[in-house]
């Protein structure tokens, strides 16, 4: 009797073993018939060669200019229009999948990371300047455009867009990160240089932020849905077109160098400069680390001491006055005489330098990888944070060189870190925890210019504070419902919903 029910539950066992396997294997049937039915659907939108499986393609698009580890996508298309944009983003909306759009891979905190998988739509393909007012003053650009493409395309028109971050980026990527640059004392951001959007939605809707084809110079109508797009690193919709405000190329340009005795001495020069209404067009502060690097890289020869490259934009005759009332500004505070630039080669090398400031820090330490930090705070509390961050980086043992945007508040400490060395990684995190939350405690932001993405997402909830925050979240609750829109970036983590 024993022995029968001992034989009857092994039946059983087995019986229930072969059924789970059943199940399993009618499971991954039709999963293989979904995936398979997704994968036609976006080859019958952008072509067999439209859409990519292959290791190498995913990883490319999984992975940014920073150090957060690569996450890629499932699968990557690329599209060649906006309507084909918004084909594939109803595909992906109908199977609940993921979309995560890449423009040029040159952001710096982890934006294109595929951290719940889905599909990459990568922009490069839709890469046309498209409907150049020269007497408005303004182009719209598909995502695929790059600021450096922009310029080169308005050189004979005597027009340029100043707006400059250093990387050759793509100017939707640009206007999805609210980036700037070493121009925007003078020129702003994106956010004040973007006048319209062309936006595809989580389902495939196709909206214009300041209505279709309108570019006014200002306006007061209605809700400022083209500044809610600036800077939402994707997480609200795909940005397929950027309308952008252009400005006549100066008469005259010239750039100087002044070295200063301390970090106080140069940020004064900077608060004096612009109370003095000088319209300067640059001013970017460099550390003494950072200028002997730099020196070492570009093969330069300025003072290892805090300083300041600045360049005028103007007329010749404006220029002058310009120049005059900084020189007499810096001198006050104990600036040595202007090295200068005058002539378009010779600054051409000296923004160079400034530009490859991240190379000449890598340089310091070869085999090593850089990370930028990137907080802002009011001018005047820019020499304190400076001063006891380079405290925090002695203390600490860290080799973070200092490049910022002095006119602006903003600076950059270039962490060059031994990727092989994990507890100077840990060193790396908890000193930019500590240098994000001095900024927040000086009335400034974690983040002045490289956006949230990943690695920031804490700080911005102590920035912002809970009820600011359930604010944001309902946005993207209402334009996202299902949370496919690059998942995991500034706000944290959600699931989407299950079906």
């Amino acid at each position: 009797m024993l022995f029968g029910l001992t034989l009857n539950r092994q039946l059983l066992s087995l019986q229930r073993c072969f059924l789970q396997c059943h199940n399993i294997k009618s499971g991954l049937s039709a999963r293989n018939a979904a995936l398979d039915s997704v994968l036609s659907a976006f080859r019958s939108v952008c072509g067999e060669d439209g859409v990519s499986l292959g290791e190498a393609v995913r990883e490319q698009h999984g992975k940014d200019e920073s150090m957060h580890r690569c996450h890629p996508p499932d699968v990557v298309v690329f599209p060649r229009c906006v309507d084909e944009v918004s084909a594939l983003a109803k595909v992906c909306h109908n199977h609940h999948l993921p979309i995560i759009p890449f423009g040029t891979g040159t952001g710096l905190e982890g934006g294109v990371s595929a951290v719940k998988g889905g599909v990459c739509f990568s922009l490069r393909n839709m890469d046309q300047v498209l409907n150049l007012h020269q007497e408005d003053f303004d182009v719209t650009v598909e995502p695929g455009v790059t600021r450096k493409a922009l310029n080169a395309y308005l050189r004979d028109t005597g027009l340029w867009f100043p707006v400059d971050p250093g990387a050759d980026a793509s100017l939707c990527g640009m206007a999805a990160t609210s980036a700037s640059g070493t121009n925007a004392v003078r020129y702003g951001t994106m956010r004040e240089n973007v006048i319209n959007l062309e936006v595809v939605l989580a389902d495939g809707t196709i909206i214009h932020t300041a209505g279709k084809g309108r570019r006014p110079r200002k306006t007061s109508a209605g809700y400022n849905l083209t500044n809610l797009f600036v800077g939402s690193e994707g997480t609200l919709g795909i940005i397929t077109k950027t309308t952008l405000r252009l400005y006549g190329i100066p008469e005259a340009m010239v750039s100087a160098v002044c070295s200063f005795p301390s970090v106080q001495a140069a940020v004064d020069s900077t608060v004096q400069i612009l109370q003095a209404g000088v319209p300067i067009a640059r001013i970017e502060f460099l550390d003494d680390v950072m200028i002997n690097a730099c020196n070492r890289f570009s093969s330069l020869l300025y003072p290892v001491t805090p300083t300041l490259f600045l360049e005028f934009h103007g007329s010749v005759q404006s220029l002058e006055e310009q120049v005059n009332t900084t020189e007499d500004i810096t001198q006050s505070n104990g600036g040595s005489d202007f090295q200068w630039a005058r002539d378009a080669e010779t600054r051409s090398r000296l923004w160079k330098a400034r530009h490859d400031a991240w190379y000449a820090a890598l340089a310091l330490r070869p085999g090593c990888k850089a990370y930028s930090t990137d907080v802002c705070v009011p001018l005047s509390r820019l020499p304190e944070i400076i001063v006891k961050t380079k405290e925090d980086l002695i203390e600490n043992r860290l080799t973070g060189p200092i490049a910022g945007h002095v006119g602006d508040g903003n600076f950059h400490c270039l962490m060059v870190v031994d990727p092989n060395d994990p507890e100077e990684q840990h060193r790396v995190v908890l000193f930019t925890e500590r240098l994000a939350r001095r900024a927040l405690a000086m009335d400034g932001t974690c983040t002045g210019e490289h956006g949230v993405g990943l690695g920031k997402r804490g700080l911005l909830y102590e920035e912002l504070g809970p009820m600011t925050m359930q604010v944001m979240q309902g946005l993207k609750d209402t334009l996202d419902p299902n949370n496919l829109m690059n998942p995991g970036k500034i706000l944290h983590p959600r699931e989407p919903r299950e079906y």
